[in-house]
Protein backbone atom coordinates (compact mmCIF):
# COMPACT_ATOMS: atom_id res chain seq x y z
CA UNK A 1 0.00 0.00 0.00
CA UNK A 2 1.67 3.87 -0.94
CA UNK A 3 1.88 5.34 2.22
CA UNK A 4 1.17 9.03 3.32
CA UNK A 5 4.68 9.33 3.26
CA UNK A 6 5.56 8.33 -0.02
CA UNK A 7 2.36 10.13 -1.00
CA UNK A 8 4.05 13.24 0.56
CA UNK A 9 7.44 13.06 -1.23
CA UNK A 10 5.75 12.80 -4.30
CA UNK A 11 3.79 16.48 -3.94
CA UNK A 12 6.93 18.02 -2.45
CA UNK A 13 8.97 16.54 -5.58
CA UNK A 14 5.70 17.92 -8.00
CA UNK A 15 6.02 21.49 -5.91
CA UNK A 16 9.72 21.17 -6.55
CA UNK A 17 9.02 21.10 -10.73
CA UNK A 18 6.59 23.90 -10.77
CA UNK A 19 9.07 26.64 -8.49
CA UNK A 20 12.28 25.31 -10.13
CA UNK A 21 11.56 23.79 -13.50
CA UNK A 22 14.41 22.21 -15.55
CA UNK A 23 17.29 24.07 -16.62
CA UNK A 24 16.93 23.80 -20.06
CA UNK A 25 21.15 23.66 -20.27
CA UNK A 26 22.97 21.01 -17.89
CA UNK A 27 24.87 23.38 -15.10
CA UNK A 28 27.37 20.90 -13.25
CA UNK A 29 27.66 22.93 -10.57
CA UNK A 30 23.98 23.54 -9.78
CA UNK A 31 23.42 19.63 -10.22
CA UNK A 32 26.11 19.42 -7.07
CA UNK A 33 24.80 21.71 -5.28
CA UNK A 34 21.14 20.84 -5.25
CA UNK A 35 22.23 17.16 -4.72
CA UNK A 36 24.04 18.10 -1.66
CA UNK A 37 21.65 20.14 -0.21
CA UNK A 38 18.89 17.54 -0.48
CA UNK A 39 21.12 14.80 1.01
CA UNK A 40 20.60 17.26 4.35
CA UNK A 41 17.21 16.15 4.24
CA UNK A 42 17.96 12.72 5.43
CA UNK A 43 19.52 11.05 8.05
CA UNK A 44 20.78 7.39 8.88
CA UNK A 45 18.59 4.99 10.73
CA UNK A 46 20.76 4.48 12.91
CA UNK A 47 24.59 4.93 14.94
CA UNK A 48 27.01 4.64 12.18
CA UNK A 49 31.08 5.38 12.70
CA UNK A 50 32.70 7.29 9.82
CA UNK A 51 36.38 7.18 8.70
CA UNK A 52 37.95 8.83 6.05
CA UNK A 53 40.33 6.33 3.88
CA UNK A 54 42.49 6.73 1.09
CA UNK A 55 41.94 3.17 -1.21
CA UNK A 56 44.25 3.28 -3.51
CA UNK A 57 44.72 6.74 -3.90
CA UNK A 58 40.97 6.99 -3.94
CA UNK A 59 39.17 9.19 -1.59
CA UNK A 60 36.95 6.85 0.40
CA UNK A 61 35.04 6.90 3.67
CA UNK A 62 34.29 3.42 6.04
CA UNK A 63 30.92 3.60 7.31
CA UNK A 64 30.90 0.98 10.65
CA UNK A 65 27.88 0.34 12.07
CA UNK A 66 28.40 -1.14 15.63
CA UNK A 67 27.30 -4.86 15.16
CA UNK A 68 29.21 -5.95 12.52
CA UNK A 69 29.59 -9.29 10.96
CA UNK A 70 33.08 -10.17 10.29
CA UNK A 71 34.31 -9.70 7.21
CA UNK A 72 31.43 -8.86 5.53
CA UNK A 73 32.15 -5.58 3.39
CA UNK A 74 30.22 -3.33 0.93
CA UNK A 75 31.61 -1.59 -1.97
CA UNK A 76 29.35 1.38 -2.70
CA UNK A 77 29.58 3.51 -5.56
CA UNK A 78 27.02 6.50 -5.38
CA UNK A 79 24.61 8.32 -7.87
CA UNK A 80 24.50 11.69 -9.46
CA UNK A 81 24.68 11.63 -13.20
CA UNK A 82 28.49 10.60 -13.01
CA UNK A 83 28.97 14.42 -12.94
CA UNK A 84 27.38 14.88 -9.49
CA UNK A 85 27.23 12.90 -6.09
CA UNK A 86 29.73 12.02 -3.61
CA UNK A 87 30.74 10.83 -0.09
CA UNK A 88 28.73 13.27 1.53
CA UNK A 89 25.63 13.35 -0.66
CA UNK A 90 25.21 9.40 0.02
CA UNK A 91 26.18 8.66 3.48
CA UNK A 92 23.08 8.27 4.91
CA UNK A 93 21.98 5.55 1.87
CA UNK A 94 25.31 4.19 2.12
CA UNK A 95 24.58 4.20 6.13
CA UNK A 96 21.04 2.90 6.35
CA UNK A 97 22.63 -0.16 3.57
CA UNK A 98 25.30 -0.99 6.05
CA UNK A 99 23.30 -1.19 9.23
CA UNK A 100 20.38 -3.38 7.78
CA UNK A 101 23.58 -5.56 5.94
CA UNK A 102 25.38 -5.79 9.51
CA UNK A 103 28.90 -4.93 6.88
CA UNK A 104 31.29 -2.74 7.01
CA UNK A 105 30.79 -0.27 3.90
CA UNK A 106 33.38 1.27 1.68
CA UNK A 107 31.83 4.31 -0.16
CA UNK A 108 34.36 6.09 -2.67
CA UNK A 109 34.60 9.78 -4.64
CA UNK A 110 35.46 8.13 -7.35
CA UNK A 111 36.11 10.72 -10.00
CA UNK A 112 33.24 13.32 -12.19
CA UNK A 113 32.19 14.03 -15.20
CA UNK A 114 32.98 16.62 -17.54
CA UNK A 115 36.79 17.45 -15.86
CA UNK A 116 36.73 13.39 -15.61
CA UNK A 117 35.01 11.53 -18.45
CA UNK A 118 34.35 7.79 -19.14
CA UNK A 119 36.41 5.71 -17.97
CA UNK A 120 37.55 7.33 -15.09
CA UNK A 121 34.80 6.51 -12.95
CA UNK A 122 35.43 2.74 -14.13
CA UNK A 123 38.96 3.03 -13.30
CA UNK A 124 38.64 4.00 -10.06
CA UNK A 125 36.12 1.63 -8.84
CA UNK A 126 38.00 -0.70 -10.17
CA UNK A 127 41.11 0.93 -8.06
CA UNK A 128 39.27 0.64 -4.92
CA UNK A 129 38.03 -3.16 -5.82
CA UNK A 130 41.64 -4.00 -6.00
CA UNK A 131 42.39 -2.12 -2.89
CA UNK A 132 39.52 -4.33 -0.98
CA UNK A 133 40.89 -7.50 -2.11
CA UNK A 134 44.32 -6.42 -0.45
CA UNK A 135 42.01 -6.56 2.90
CA UNK A 136 41.85 -9.62 5.13
CA UNK A 137 38.44 -10.25 3.83
CA UNK A 138 37.70 -12.86 0.52
CA UNK A 139 36.01 -12.05 -2.36
CA UNK A 140 33.25 -14.35 -1.23
CA UNK A 141 32.51 -11.89 1.74
CA UNK A 142 32.59 -8.53 -0.61
CA UNK A 143 28.93 -7.00 -2.28
CA UNK A 144 29.03 -4.19 -4.47
CA UNK A 145 26.41 -1.75 -4.42
CA UNK A 146 25.44 1.34 -6.21
CA UNK A 147 22.30 3.61 -7.13
CA UNK A 148 21.22 5.06 -10.16
CA UNK A 149 24.31 5.93 -12.27
CA UNK A 150 26.48 3.91 -9.23
CA UNK A 151 24.29 0.89 -10.14
CA UNK A 152 25.05 1.17 -13.52
CA UNK A 153 28.99 1.34 -12.63
CA UNK A 154 28.60 -1.70 -10.18
CA UNK A 155 27.67 -4.17 -13.36
CA UNK A 156 29.94 -2.62 -15.30
CA UNK A 157 32.75 -3.08 -12.48
CA UNK A 158 31.33 -6.48 -12.66
CA UNK A 159 31.90 -6.91 -16.35
CA UNK A 160 34.99 -5.74 -16.21
CA UNK A 161 36.36 -8.06 -13.81
CA UNK A 162 35.19 -10.95 -15.69
CA UNK A 163 36.77 -10.49 -18.51
CA UNK A 164 40.08 -9.33 -16.59
CA UNK A 165 39.52 -12.70 -14.94
CA UNK A 166 39.91 -10.99 -11.51
CA UNK A 167 37.79 -12.49 -8.17
CA UNK A 168 33.70 -11.40 -8.17
CA UNK A 169 32.56 -10.58 -5.39
CA UNK A 170 29.34 -12.82 -3.89
CA UNK A 171 26.84 -10.66 -5.23
CA UNK A 172 25.71 -7.33 -6.88
CA UNK A 173 23.37 -4.43 -5.62
CA UNK A 174 21.75 -2.21 -8.16
CA UNK A 175 18.68 0.56 -6.75
CA UNK A 176 17.28 1.84 -9.89
CA UNK A 177 20.36 1.22 -11.64
CA UNK A 178 21.60 3.35 -15.13
CA UNK A 179 22.17 0.59 -17.62
CA UNK A 180 21.54 1.83 -21.46
CA UNK A 181 23.17 5.18 -22.13
CA UNK A 182 21.50 5.49 -25.63
CA UNK A 183 18.16 5.82 -23.36
CA UNK A 184 16.48 3.85 -26.06
CA UNK A 185 14.58 2.12 -22.85
CA UNK A 186 10.17 2.18 -23.87
CA UNK A 187 10.14 3.78 -20.26
CA UNK A 188 12.25 6.69 -21.07
CA UNK A 189 9.25 8.03 -23.38
CA UNK A 190 6.19 6.42 -21.65
CA UNK A 191 7.09 7.71 -18.29
CA UNK A 192 8.98 10.88 -18.45
CA UNK A 193 5.57 12.68 -16.90
CA UNK A 194 5.71 9.98 -13.90
CA UNK A 195 9.05 10.70 -13.15
CA UNK A 196 9.23 13.55 -10.85
CA UNK A 197 13.22 13.27 -10.42
CA UNK A 198 14.69 12.62 -13.74
CA UNK A 199 14.29 14.75 -16.86
CA UNK A 200 15.14 13.60 -20.49
CA UNK A 201 16.86 16.87 -21.25
CA UNK A 202 19.58 16.93 -18.17
CA UNK A 203 19.81 13.01 -18.31
CA UNK A 204 20.72 13.20 -22.65
CA UNK A 205 23.27 16.32 -21.48
CA UNK A 206 24.84 14.31 -18.78
CA UNK A 207 25.18 11.49 -20.73
CA UNK A 208 27.09 13.29 -23.45
CA UNK A 209 29.49 15.33 -20.94
CA UNK A 210 30.14 11.73 -19.28
CA UNK A 211 30.62 9.55 -22.67
CA UNK A 212 31.97 12.30 -25.06
CA UNK A 213 33.39 10.51 -28.21
CA UNK A 214 32.02 7.03 -26.48
CA UNK A 215 29.79 4.77 -28.17
CA UNK A 216 26.83 4.59 -25.72
CA UNK A 217 26.70 0.97 -26.36
CA UNK A 218 30.32 0.56 -25.30
CA UNK A 219 29.06 -2.57 -22.78
CA UNK A 220 31.81 -0.78 -20.13
CA UNK A 221 29.49 1.97 -20.12
CA UNK A 222 26.35 0.29 -20.96
CA UNK A 223 25.89 -3.02 -19.51
CA UNK A 224 22.93 -3.43 -21.16
CA UNK A 225 25.05 -4.58 -24.40
CA UNK A 226 27.59 -6.53 -22.46
CA UNK A 227 27.64 -10.46 -22.52
CA UNK A 228 26.24 -10.85 -18.83
CA UNK A 229 27.54 -14.87 -18.16
CA UNK A 230 29.50 -15.71 -15.53
CA UNK A 231 28.20 -12.77 -13.24
CA UNK A 232 27.35 -13.20 -9.83
CA UNK A 233 23.67 -13.19 -8.23
CA UNK A 234 22.13 -9.66 -8.59
CA UNK A 235 19.38 -7.76 -7.41
CA UNK A 236 17.79 -4.81 -9.05
CA UNK A 237 14.55 -2.44 -7.69
CA UNK A 238 13.55 -0.09 -9.35
CA UNK A 239 10.47 2.02 -9.14
CA UNK A 240 7.26 1.53 -11.54
CA UNK A 241 7.04 5.33 -11.71
CA UNK A 242 10.93 5.92 -13.59
CA UNK A 243 12.24 6.48 -17.04
CA UNK A 244 14.64 4.20 -15.95
CA UNK A 245 12.03 1.30 -15.33
CA UNK A 246 13.16 -0.39 -18.53
CA UNK A 247 16.65 -0.34 -17.56
CA UNK A 248 16.36 -2.93 -15.10
CA UNK A 249 13.56 -4.84 -16.86
CA UNK A 250 15.07 -5.39 -19.89
CA UNK A 251 18.91 -5.64 -18.37
CA UNK A 252 16.88 -8.84 -15.89
CA UNK A 253 16.11 -10.84 -19.10
CA UNK A 254 19.21 -10.39 -20.33
CA UNK A 255 21.13 -11.52 -17.84
CA UNK A 256 18.48 -13.87 -16.90
CA UNK A 257 18.83 -15.19 -20.64
CA UNK A 258 22.64 -15.34 -20.06
CA UNK A 259 22.27 -17.90 -16.91
CA UNK A 260 22.65 -15.18 -14.22
CA UNK A 261 21.06 -15.87 -11.10
CA UNK A 262 18.82 -12.16 -11.04
CA UNK A 263 16.42 -11.08 -8.35
CA UNK A 264 14.00 -8.18 -10.12
CA UNK A 265 11.98 -5.94 -8.07
CA UNK A 266 9.86 -3.68 -9.33
CA UNK A 267 8.23 -1.22 -6.46
CA UNK A 268 4.81 0.41 -7.15
CA UNK A 269 4.15 4.08 -7.61
CA UNK A 270 7.90 4.53 -6.31
CA UNK A 271 10.46 6.92 -7.52
CA UNK A 272 13.90 6.95 -8.83
CA UNK A 273 15.78 5.69 -5.72
CA UNK A 274 13.26 6.29 -3.34
CA UNK A 275 15.82 4.48 -0.59
CA UNK A 276 17.38 7.98 -0.10
CA UNK A 277 14.00 9.05 1.17
CA UNK A 278 14.41 5.88 4.06
CA UNK A 279 14.02 7.89 7.16
CA UNK A 280 10.81 9.59 6.10
CA UNK A 281 9.25 7.12 3.71
CA UNK A 282 8.35 3.61 4.95
CA UNK A 283 8.66 1.80 1.66
CA UNK A 284 13.02 2.88 1.48
CA UNK A 285 13.09 1.03 4.79
CA UNK A 286 11.24 -1.61 3.36
CA UNK A 287 13.33 -1.70 0.05
CA UNK A 288 16.60 -1.80 2.11
CA UNK A 289 15.17 -4.94 4.32
CA UNK A 290 14.79 -6.61 1.12
CA UNK A 291 18.15 -5.87 0.12
CA UNK A 292 19.29 -7.42 3.57
CA UNK A 293 17.40 -10.11 3.06
CA UNK A 294 18.62 -10.76 -0.49
CA UNK A 295 21.91 -11.03 1.09
CA UNK A 296 21.18 -13.40 4.21
CA UNK A 297 19.64 -15.71 1.51
CA UNK A 298 22.82 -15.53 -0.34
CA UNK A 299 25.35 -16.17 1.98
CA UNK A 300 23.22 -19.05 3.65
CA UNK A 301 23.41 -20.89 0.11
Amino acid sequence: MHSWQAGMMKAYLRFQRVVSPPRRDLVVEKDRADLEAMACLFRPLGKVECRPVNAAGIPAEWILPADLIAGRTVLYLHGGSFNAGSIGTHRALAANLALALRARTLIIDYRLAPEHPFPAALHDAAAAYEWLLGQPSPPSDLILAGDSAGGGLVLSLLIDLRDRRRPLPRMGVCLSPATDLTMSGASIRTHAASDLVLETRNMRQSVGVYLRETDPRNPLASPMFADLHGLPPLLLQVGSDEMLLSDSTEFAARAEAAGVKVTLEVWPRMQHVWHFAASFVPEGREAILHVAQFVERHFAE
